[in-house]
C-alpha cells in the first residue's frame, strides 16, 4: 500500500493564472473547480470538447487554439498538463519545475509536482482527500465523508441555520428531496409539514423535534394558511429553526411565496429551498415525458382548485385549449370533466391523456384515457388527490418495449 507523501494545502487562485494544456475531458473535468476557485485560466489546445467550447464562449476562461510552446508556463501559479501525449505533459511539467511552478500531470500524477485530490462540498467546506495515488480510493472515502456529514453521522460544527426554511420535498419519494433540504431538515427543531410531504422524512426526525400538521386534505380538514404562517413566525421568534417541509416546490402551487411573506414581515430569515415538482417529476416517473422533440413544443402547468366558469378563475381557457403542447393539470380530480370539456373547445376528443394518482410512491396508479371519456373515466377508476393529469400527445407515448 502507498503511503501519501503528499502535503495537502488549499490554494488561493483568486485573480491568479492559471495554465491548462489540454481541452478534452480531462480537461473538461478540472476547469469548472478552477472557474469557480476565481483563478484566471488560460487554456492551451489546439481543440477542445463541447462542453469546453462553452466555458470559453461564456467568457469563463481564455482559449489559445494551439499547441503547447516554450514560454507558456511563465507568469502562471498553477499548471494543470491534461494533453493526450505524454512527451508534451514532460516537457510542460519540466518547464513548470525549472520556474518552481507547481505543476499536475493527469496522466503520470507521481511525475508532477502536485496532485489533485478526490473533492467533494458541503455547507461551504472544500473536502479533500488524497490516497497515494490510489484514485478510486480517494473518491471513495470522499463520498463517504460528505455523505456522513449530509446525513449527520459525523459532526459539523458549523454554526446552526436560524430563521425559517422553505423546503421542497419533491413529489411523495423521499428519495427525492435535495440534498440542501435533507441537510436543512437534520438541523430542524420544528418541522411544519404538508400532507404531501415525504411522509418516511419525518420518522427519521430525533425526538426532540416538534412536527407540526399543517395538513390539507382535499374538501375536507385543513390548517388555515394563516395557522401556518403564525406558526412559522411564533416558533421562530423562540429562536427555533423551522423547516416549512412541503410537498413538490415549495412555489409551484404550494403558497410558499405568501409564508416567505409573513416571515419577512416579522423579520425572520428564510432560506428557500426548491424541489421536484409534482407537474414534471410525477409524469416523468410514470413514463410520461411533459415535452417531446417533435410532439411537444410547451409546457403549460395549470391548477384545477376552481372550475373554468368560475369567477375566481385567472385561467385563460380558451387560449389554452387552443395550445398544441402538454397541459399538466394539478389538483383537478373532482372537475377533471370540467377542464377537458373546456379543453375540448380546441382540440379533439381524442387527444390522449394520462393521470397519475399517488406518483412517485408505492401506491402509484397510472391510467390512460381521452379527453372526452376523462370526467367519466376518473369516476369509473375512482381516482382520489394527489393526482396529476397530462393532457396532450406526450400522454400517447411509449418506449417501443413499452
Amino acid at each position: 500500500m502507498p503511503f501519501e507523501q503528499h502535503y495537502l494545502a488549499g490554494l488561493d487562485l483568486r485573480g491568479r493564472r492559471v495554465l491548462v494544456v489540454g481541452g478534452g475531458t480531462v480537461a473538461q473535468r478540472r476547469l469548472p473547480r478552477l472557474i469557480a476557485s476565481g483563478a484566471v485560466v488560460d487554456l492551451v489546445s489546439p481543440s477542445v470538447t463541447p462542453a469546453v467550447q462553452g466555458m470559453v464562449d461564456a467568457g469563463e476562461l481564455t482559449w489559445h487554439e494551439r499547441l503547447f510552446e516554450a514560454g507558456d508556463v511563465e507568469g502562471a501559479w498553477y499548471v494543470v498538463a491534461c494533453t493526450s501525449d505524454i512527451e508534451v505533459n514532460a516537457q510542460i511539467s519540466e518547464e513548470a519545475l525549472s520556474q518552481r511552478v507547481f505543476c499536475v500531470r493527469a496522466d503520470i500524477a507521481v511525475e508532477g509536482t502536485a496532485v489533485t485530490p478526490a473533492t467533494g462540498m458541503h455547507d461551504g467546506m472544500l473536502i479533500g482527500v488524497l490516497a497515494g495515488g490510489e484514485h478510486r480510493r480517494s473518491a471513495s472515502v470522499r463520498d463517504g465523508l460528505v455523505s456522513a456529514l449530509r446525513d449527520g453521522r459525523i459532526a459539523d460544527q458549523a454554526a446552526p441555520p436560524v430563521g425559517v426554511a422553505l423546503v421542497g420535498g419533491g413529489p411523495g419519494d423521499p428519495e427525492l428531496i435535495t440534498v440542501q433540504g435533507k441537510r436543512l431538515l437534520a438541523h430542524a427543531d420544528v418541522v411544519v409539514a404538508d400532507r404531501l410531504a415525504p411522509r418516511e422524512l419525518l420518522e427519521e426526525l430525533p425526538a426532540h423535534v416538534e412536527v407540526v400538521d399543517a395538513a390539507k386534505i382535499p374538501y375536507g380538514r385543513a390548517a388555515t394558511q394563516e395557522f401556518i404562517n403564525q406558526t412559522l413566525v411564533d416558533r421562530a421568534k423562540e429562536g427555533k429553526f423551522v423547516v416549512r417541509l412541503k410537498g413538490g416546490d415549495p412555489y409551484v402551487f404550494g403558497r410558499g411565496f405568501e409564508e416567505l411573506l409573513a416571515c419577512a414581515e416579522a423579520g425572520i430569515p428564510v432560506t428557500v429551498v426548491p424541489g421536484v415538482t409534482s407537474a414534471f417529476g410525477v409524469p416523468a416517473l410514470a413514463g410520461v415525458p411533459v415535452t417531446h422533440r417533435g410532439v411537444a413544443h410547451e409546457v403549460v402547468v395549470v391548477s384545477g382548485h376552481v372550475a373554468p366558469d368560475d369567477p375566481r378563475s385567472l385561467v385563460d381557457w380558451p387560449a389554452i385549449a387552443r395550445l398544441q403542447g402538454t397541459v399538466v393539470l394539478m389538483m383537478a380530480v373532482e372537475r377533471a370533466g370540467a377542464f377537458a370539456t373546456a379543453l375540448m373547445e380546441g382540440r379533439p376528443g381524442s387527444t390522449p391523456v394520462a393521470v397519475i394518482q399517488e406518483g412517485s410512491t408505492t401506491s402509484q396508479r397510472v391510467y390512460r384515457s381521452t379527453l372526452d371519456s376523462l370526467g367519466a373515466d376518473v369516476k369509473a377508476w375512482e381516482v382520489r388527490p394527489p393526482a396529476i393529469i397530462v393532457v396532450g400527445p406526450v400522454a400517447d407515448i411509449a418506449p417501443a418495449n413499452g
